[in-house]
Order: structure tokens, then sequence, then C-alpha cells
């Protein structure tokens, strides 16, 4: 079995800004069931405490250009998985991961360059790995830093990378001055390299340098291939489409299990449904919405406000969809536009439409058990939780066709469509209604047949195995 670092921005319980958190928080224990040792490297951000954690190595050097940044490494064991954070205050200590008030760091290139150098120390000091697991652009510097730099560094000899890219939308683009800033060779200054229409683009880092690459879901190493969803970087990825497998993400059935979700008035399962119906009650009442639209099919949205979510697709039909007597509830944030859209349609239906503007992790539990009807219209889902959440929950998905989407939902257990239009959404949302207003039987037989979908880590950390076995065996 193999000794995995992997090395990301965000891994939870310890910082989060979304999914890629979710997935470091969860991968690396599924893969101790296989009989990996692994070990994860994230920055000691302001969130991160250091009352758990012990130093375990002082003053790792950086050396960027012409500035050098020191780093102390401290260790946490957290379910047999040990995580490095790398400290540097002057980088990391501050009141945002990536951003704060809305802006992005304007160091950010530094900052995860940094993180990349850190790998290096704790590679050749604290955890001699076999596999180096790269998550997005944060991460993919180690790749060209050990490839060029380093590659005659017999500490790395045997060392095998992957890179996994969880959404291709946010590459590290930077600007030609920062080049000089990122201690690389200036040749990879050139377009075939990093260059990328006069910017610095540290995502093809990812892409060029590492032995394998893996994307979120299968149909989304499909996608990034075409010039739809590749932005910009489609034919790259063509290039080197030999090293590109599809991996779909897992769920965390520990928290998101109906049967033991302890965010829930009444637990369930797919033999015995009655609490499904007590906890649409408690999630009308959570909303101040009244008891009658127990007999409405209830529609659940769960969601970033952002033009990758596809919501204005929604806007697009929720006046007309209104009049189908239906009740609404979501829960998300993001662009102010979708924000308001969402109030205004409130208040033009304050019995029927609830929402609650932000991220509130037990009412999103609350809301996959009961509601009747997930939506997710995305434009595109490199994988998607949220569905395979729906699934677990009996709450039946009505999803847009693309990446983990479509992998993950069939038409026995959801509804899709596949041309990113408001009238295709809608057909779809009224083939649901149709069949959850024709009986009860019909519905609950889908219910049940979701609940029994599989799409736990176990099954996507033996894919890794097998593709981490393949790059050792060569």
């Amino acid at each position: 079995m193999a000794r995995v670092l992997m090395v990301s921005s965000e891994a939870a319980p310890f910082a989060k800004t979304g999914g890629l958190a979710d997935v470091l928080g969860a991968l690396p224990k599924a893969l101790l069931t296989h009989g990996h040792r692994v070990a994860v490297c994230l920055p000691r951000y302001r969130g991160v405490s250091l009352n758990g954690p012990t130093r375990v190595h002082q003053n790792l050097l950086a050396h960027l250009g012409s500035r050098g940044f020191s780093l102390d490494v401290w260790a946490h064991e957290l379910e047999g998985v040990t995580f490095y954070f790398l400290d540097c205050p002057p980088l990391f200590d501050r009141p945002g991961i990536y951003s704060a008030n809305g802006s992005d760091f304007p160091d950010n290139h530094l900052r995860f360059a940094a993180l990349c150098h850190g790998v290096l120390g704790v590679l050749r000091f604290l955890f001699s790995a076999d596999i180096l697991h790269l998550h997005d652009w944060q991460a993919a510097l180690c790749a060209p830093y050990l490839r060029t730099r380093f590659q005659l560094d017999p500490s790395f000899f045997h060392l095998k990378i992957v890179f996994t890219i969880h959404n291709l939308e946010h590459q590290g683009r930077f600007g030609p001055h920062e080049f000089g800033e990122l201690g690389l060779d200036a040749w990879l200054r050139q377009p075939q390299f990093l260059g990328h229409n006069g910017d610095v683009n540290l995502m093809k880092g990812g892409i060029l340098f590492p032995d394998a690459i893996t994307t979120v879901s299968p149909r989304y190493a499909q996608e990034i291939q075409t010039p739809e969803y590749g932005f910009g970087l489609d034919g790259l990825i063509r290039e080197y489409a030999a090293r590109l497998t599809g991996i779909l993400n897992g769920a965390d059935y520990s928290e998101w299990n109906p049967e033991t979700d302890r965010y829930l008035v009444a637990n369930y399962s797919a033999v015995n449904l009655h609490g499904k119906r007590l906890c649409k009650r408690d999630l009308l009442a959570e909303l101040g919405l009244p008891d009658e639209n127990l007999a409405r099919p209830l529609l659940g949205i769960v969601s970033r406000f952002a033009r990758q979510k596809g919501l204005h697709l929604f806007a697009d039909i929720a006046w007309e969809l209104m009049n189908e007597d239906i009740c609404l509830c979501v829960v998300g944030s993001g662009d102010p536009d979708t924000e308001d859209f969402f109030r205004n349609l409130a208040s033009a239906f304050p019995g029927r439409v609830a929402g609650f503007i932000g991220y509130n992790d037990p009412l999103a539990h609350k809301v996959e058990a009961g509601a009747d009807i997930f939506l997710m219209p995305s434009l595109f889902e490199p994988c998607g939780l949220n569905q395979i959440y729906s699934l677990r929950y009996g709450t039946i998905p009505v999803v847009r066709a693309t990446g983990g989407l479509d992998d993950t939902v069939d038409h026995e257990t959801g509804f899709k469509f596949w041309g990113y239009w408001s009238r295709d959404f809608l057909l779809a949302i009224r083939a649901a209604l149709d069949e959850f207003r024709n009986g009860p039987e019909e519905w609950e037989r889908r219910i049940r047949t979701a609940m029994a979908r599989d799409f736990s880590w176990n099954a996507s950390a033996a894919k890794y195995s097998e593709l981490y076995a393949g790059l050792l065996d060569d």
C-alpha cells in the first residue's frame, strides 16, 4: 500500500469555503480503509487553532524570486489522518482564505507558491511519500517545482504525482509581472508551459507535469476536453487525455444520512418513510410556512448563487411555475441580484415561498429531508454533492445532465434535462410534479430506489487505490 501526501488550500473541518474542503475531509479517511497511510498539507490560516497541533518543524525556507519566507510546520492527527499545517503569518494570518471584503488577496500567487515550497520540506523531513496528490491550482506548483528545479534531488526520485481538477473555471491566472515571484525557471514562462495569453496560469502546471490527472466525475473528464467547458485549456487537456481519469466524488454518509442525521426532527429510512413527512412539517414550521403546504409538492434549493449554478433558468420560469400550486424553500447566498430575486419571490408568495439568505448547515439538512423535489439546473457541475444527498434522503432531484449530475442521477431516481434552456428545465420539473400528483405508489417507489443508490467514499477510494497502484507499478 502507498504513503500518500495530499496538498490542498482547504480541508474540513479546519478550513472550508466549499466542496474541496469536504473532499479533503473525507477521501483521506476512506483511503485508510484500503491500507494506505495518508497525510494532508494545508496552510495554517487564522481560524486554525494551534491548541491541539504540535510543532514538528521550524524555519522551512521558501525562496520566491527576490523574497524569502519562513514556514513552521504543525501536525495534528484526526481519525488516523495526519494534517500538516504550514504556518507563515505574513501570508496566511488573514481574515479570509482567498479574499477579504469581496476582493481576492493580490499576493495569492505568492501565498500558494510558498505552500508548495513548504510541501517539499514536509516530503523531505517529515513524510516520505510514494504519491503526492495535488488538488486544484493552489497546489499545482508542486509539480513544476519537483519536475524542474528538484528533478535531480534523490529525495524525490521515486515520487509519483497525481493532480485533481475540482473546477477548471478557477485556474490561478496572474499577470506576467508576477511570474518572477514564483521561484520558477524562466523558460516555464513560455506559452507551451505556464504562459497563457500573456498571463501565468498555475493550473497548467498541474496538467503538464504530473504522472496522472483526475477530475471529480467521469462525465466532467469528457466535458473539459471541449471548448464549452475547457475555459481555454481544452486543447491542452486533449493533448494529455491519456493521463486523465474521471473518479466520482463520494458523499460522507456519516454526516448525510436520514437514518442518523442529528438535525432532523425524525429519522427515517427507505423501509419506513414516515419520518420524512414529519421532516416536511418541521421544515415548513422552521421557515414560517403554513401546514396547508403539506399537500403541495415542496421544491428545495440549496446552492451558491453563482452563474455556474444556473439559477437564472429558475428565475425565467418562476412566476409560471408558481401557478402549478407548489411550495418553494431556498437556502443560499452570493450574487446580489439572485438574492434580491428570491426575496422578491418570497414577498410575492408569502404563504408558499420562503428563503434563507446565507448558509445554514442544519437548515440545509432539513431541506434535504423535508423537500419533495430538489432543483439543480447547473450550467456545469464537476461533481456536485447536493444531488447525492438528495438521493440518500429520498428527495427527488431535477438536474441538468452535466458533469457529476449526469453521472449520479438516472431515469429511475430523478429527472434530467439536457439543453441549457429555461423551458427544458420547466418541462423536467413538470414531469416530476405529474408523477408526484399521480399517487404515492409510483413516487414512493422512486424514493426507495433513489435511497438505495450508494455513492459513498469507499467506492471512490477504491478507484484512487487502483490509480495509485498502477503508477507505482510503472
